[in-house]
């Protein structure tokens, strides 16, 4: 069944390469919109076969490829990546069809937008250290040519510049892979969480650290960060929405899978450096995008901010504070995408995204009054508005690390109310006062516009009264493979608003956790 999700955007690409090259080119779009729907139906045949009980992975897969290095083609789903898988098939679908109908050379477009959801989907899926880091270097290629042929004027620089950010960050991960295997006197490199404990800590510790910034610079994380703004701006929209949506969750996924998973030993030594980093993430970005005057930008640089709430909850190592680090992933994808769809068609409607030229788009007559009306939920789910998916991520991050680390979570608290303050300058010079002149006699925004934006402003709404709806797949899970079930509490009233004998249980809980 998992390897149905790799190879069915395979043979999608496979097709779409044999069509005719002067093929209507909405044939190529439609044939890539058929695959990635059919990949989004298996996600939802996976997710109804997945055991919510079962911490273990699942629907597991597993065959002898090239034995004499240790690389098997081993698959396996559990709480940890499930959620990523969906998103991951939601998103590609939503990118391709809100993909421009005229797109130049599109039977090679869509083919790399297919190839890049089999990376993803494999890197997600992969139980064997060799095949996680083929799958992580195979997305890698659709993505710097989408940014390096469809993108924008300074696209070959932005291009370049993240393939060797990438580069690095994998060859800092497969050299961590390699040492682990070989130190610890492994046959194979599948994924076995107790072969680092016949390390020394301090060589636990030197593979960690290799690890930590290889994930770091996909996330990215500060200082780490300077290929994500130059890329987003250069990308066109669909690349942007893969890029924050997914592609960033992969750092984040391989710090909990193979970071926490494979040291936990040092990973309670690092953690204090960890949770600090976040502070400096969360700060830097927030800070950084109030100076923009680029609506991409500012979006591209709130991501750096928000997914430094991601590393305070890893770092803080709770089964609540890692419950929220997969939610907080989840509700980024979801809220990332629909900003970057928005500031798409408010570029393609005006030729513009300076902050100091637009004015006025939220006028009913002449504007664009419900592109403006999904902005301003976009943004406030963003920072972290109640009835909004964004609201309940970030308030269990908080949670679920202050009994660990209370200073770091109240400086990134202000990250919080940082974002309110560069969306407000965000909506407040694009959407509202009167009209400007590149915001006069725009061209009316049709349903194919509206409808991936409407989707993903849905399921932040949905999720945001309902997280319970997402969380119970990660659950048990994260309970028993990553934390302890003593400090991880049932999803029930109290969970999102306790009383205060709760609290004050839950938090002798965490304090006897973490001793």
């Amino acid at each position: 069944m998992l390897s149905a999700l790799i190879w069915i955007p395979i043979l999608g690409a496979i097709i779409i390469g044999l069509l005719p090259r002067k093929a209507n080119p909405n044939s190529f779009r439609l044939g890539a919109i058929i695959a990635i729907a059919l990949s989004l139906g298996w996600t939802i045949v996976i997710v109804t076969q997945f055991d919510i009980t079962n911490p273990s992975l699942q629907l597991t897969e597993s065959l002898p490829w090239i034995d004499s290095i240790g690389l098997r083609y081993q698959l396996g789903v559990d709480g940890l990546s499930l959620p990523l898988l969906a998103l991951n098939s939601l998103l590609t679908w939503i990118a391709i069809y809100s993909s421009d109908k005229s797109v130049s050379r599109p039977r090679f477009y869509y083919i790399l937008l297919l190839l890049l959801n089999t990376g993803v989907v494999g890197a997600f899926l992969a139980d064997n250290l060799l095949l996680f880091f083929l799958f992580y270097e195979l997305e890698l290629i659709p993505l710097y040519l989408l940014i390096a042929i469809w993108g924008g004027e300074k696209r070959a620089y932005a291009a370049t510049k993240f393939l060797i950010y990438t580069a690095i960050s994998g060859i800092l991960i497969l050299a961590a892979f390699l040492g682990l295997t070989w130190l610890s006197g492994s046959t194979n490199f599948d994924y076995q969480p107790l072969l680092s404990q016949a390390l020394p800590v301090g060589q636990q510790l030197i593979l960690l650290g290799a690890i930590i910034i290889g994930f770091g610079i996909k996330i990215p994380l500060v200082p780490f960060h300077t290929w994500l703004p130059d890329a987003h701006v250069e990308a066109s929209t669909p690349v942007s929405v893969l890029l924050a949506g997914v592609l960033l969750k992969l750092g984040t996924y391989g710090i909990l899978r193979f970071g926490l998973g494979l040291f936990p030993e040092a990973w309670t030594v690092l953690a204090p450096i960890l949770a600090n980093w976040a502070v400096v993430s969360v700060l830097y970005g927030a800070f950084t995008a109030i100076a923009q005057t680029d609506m991409k930008k500012m979006v591209a640089y709130s991501s750096i901010a928000h997914m430094g709430y991601v590393l305070l909850a890893a770092a803080s190592a709770t089964s609540l504070s890692l419950l929220a680090a997969v939610f907080q992933m989840v509700s980024h994808g979801l809220i990332s995408a629909l900003l970057f769809l928005l500031v798409g068609v408010v570029y393609q409607k005006t030729g513009t995204r300076n902050l100091d030229t637009l004015r006025g788009l939220l006028n009913p007559e002449r504007g664009l009054p419900l592109i403006g009306s999904l902005m301003v939920l976009g943004v406030m789910a963003s920072s972290g508005i109640p009835g909004m998916v964004g609201f309940i991520s970030e308030f269990l991050v908080f949670r679920g690390s202050f009994a660990m680390f209370p200073t770091q979570t109240l400086l990134c608290m202000i990250g919080t109310g940082l974002t309110a303050v560069y969306f407000l300058l965000l909506v407040n010079r694009v959407f509202f006062g009167r009209l400007s002149t590149p915001a006069l006699n725009l061209p009316p925004v049709s349903w194919f516009d509206r409808t991936p934006a409407m989707i993903l402003a849905a399921a932040i709404v949905i999720f945001g009264l309902q997280p319970a709806w997402m969380l119970r797949w990660s659950e048990v899970t994260l309970l028993q493979r990553f934390g302890t079930e003593s400090s991880v509490p049932k999803l029930s009233a109290t969970t999102i608003i306790p009383t205060p004998t709760a609290i004050v249980s839950r938090h002798s809980t965490l304090n006897e956790y973490q001793r």
